[in-house]
Parts: C-alpha cells; structure tokens; sequence
C-alpha cells in the first residue's frame, strides 16, 4: 500500500512538473516579446503589437489528442509529439508586422525554430489566415534545463477576428457547417483581406508625410540653432557611438 501511494506521489509530481514545464516557457517568450517590443517602441514611436494572448492545453485536452494520435508511451513521446499544448497568439496591426515579429523570434540565439507555415500567403481553402511558427523555448529548472515547444500563431486584428467568429460557427454546429455559411465566412475571409491590404497602403502613405514633416522640422531647427555654418559634431563623440567619421 506504501508503495502504490508513493508511486502515485511519483506520477503526480511528474505531471505537475511537466504542466509547469510549458507555462514556464510562455512566460519567458512573453516576457522577450514585451521587452522587444517596448524597445521597438522607443526607437521607432510605434507599437507593432496590439496584444497577446496564451494558453497552456488542459490535462483533457491533451489526452483526447494523444488518444487519436496513438501510440505514446511516456511523457517524453507526449513532449515530442504533441507540440501544441503550450500556445501564444500575438495579434499585430498590420501584416507586415507579422513578419517583423517572426524574423524577431527568428534572430533570438536562445531559440530554436522548428517549423513556420504561412497561410497568409498560402490561406486554407477555407479563407483562413494565419503565420504559424513551431519554436523551443529553454527552461531552466531547479536541475535542469529544457526545450519546450511553443505554438505561436501570429495574425492582424482582421485576421483574428475572422478566425474567432469561424471557430464560434464550426463549434456550434460541431463541425457539419451549412454550405451557404461556408461560402459566406469565405467572403468575409476575403473580405478581411482587402481590409488588411487597404489599411497596409493608408499605412505607408501616412508614414511618407509625417516623415517629410519630420525632415522639415528637423531643419528648420537646426537653422535656427546654427545658422548657415551647420552643425559640426565632435569627431570623438560620432566615434563613441558608432556614427559616420567623414575621413576627408
């Protein structure tokens, strides 16, 4: 009786520290995201990222996927096979801050990537829109140290709003949706689309003025602090901080 009761003891010390393995990871990624991102911010007066959102797959949730895979013997083959029960959904402005934010995770020494699928530029036939990245993220235990898969699904406002209201229609009709609704949530996917495109261009034409009027005020300061002779940085101060020495 001893036995069974520390064996179980065992097991459930094992799950937890397995549970905790993969919120520990969402943590650290959510903690780099925001780190990049708030300097992104500093340097550029921009915000790529509107919000994240993460969760960890329930013990159910788990078990029902590993009972239609088949075949796991461990928590090792769980680990390796099921490489979605830590997941982090960050939500973007605009498309091309999808992909800023992926070369972001990219260019990151201390993780790995392990698989990225574009539906943006390849979208299901469904209309669904999404870039998907499989990474490993390190975790540092008490006595040891681990590489935990993470989901990231990176997508704009448009593209998450369509994917939440077609994953609320699928679930209400378990799956068997009505043809006529499959159609219309495929025009609204498109129509999605052609707002992300719309909004991109209103985008650049913005950033083109207010660059200008950033250029304008720029020198117009400058004259009014120098005059006609210009401003003449010292030599040592462009070195210190990496700037251009003009050598003639």
């Amino acid at each position: 009786m001893d036995n069974q009761i520390e064996q179980l003891k065992h097991i459930r010390q094992n799950v937890i520290r397995f549970m905790m393995m993969y919120e520990f990871a969402l943590k650290e990624l959510e903690t780099k995201i925001e780190i990049l991102n708030d300097e992104f911010l500093s340097l550029h007066e921009y915000n790529p990222i509107e919000h994240t959102k993460s969760r960890v797959k329930s013990p159910d949730s788990i078990l029902k996927k590993i009972q239609r895979k088949g075949g796991v013997q461990s928590l090792e083959d769980i680990r390796e096979r099921v490489r979605d029960i830590a997941g982090l959904r960050i939500t973007c402005s605009f498309t091309e801050d999808i992909y800023w934010v992926c070369d972001m995770l990219k260019n990151q020494s201390d993780i790995q990537v392990i698989e990225i699928k574009d539906y943006i530029r390849d979208p299901k036939p469904n209309g669904y829109r999404s870039l998907h990245m499989i990474i490993q993220v390190p975790v540092f235990m008490s006595d040891r140290q681990e590489s935990v898969y993470v989901e990231v699904q990176i997508r704009t406002i448009a593209m998450d709003f369509w994917a939440s209201l077609e994953h609320k229609i699928f679930y209400k009709y378990e799956g068997s949706v009505p043809e006529q609704l499959t159609n219309e949530l495929k025009d609204a996917a498109d129509s999605a689309t052609a707002l992300d495109l719309k909004m991109e261009k209103l985008r650049h034409e913005i950033e083109s003025i207010k660059h200008a009027d950033e250029l304008d005020d720029e020198y117009e300061l400058m004259q009014k602090l120098t005059g006609e002779q210009g401003l003449q940085i010292p030599e040592a101060l462009l070195r210190l901080t990496g700037g251009f020495v003009d050598k003639k």
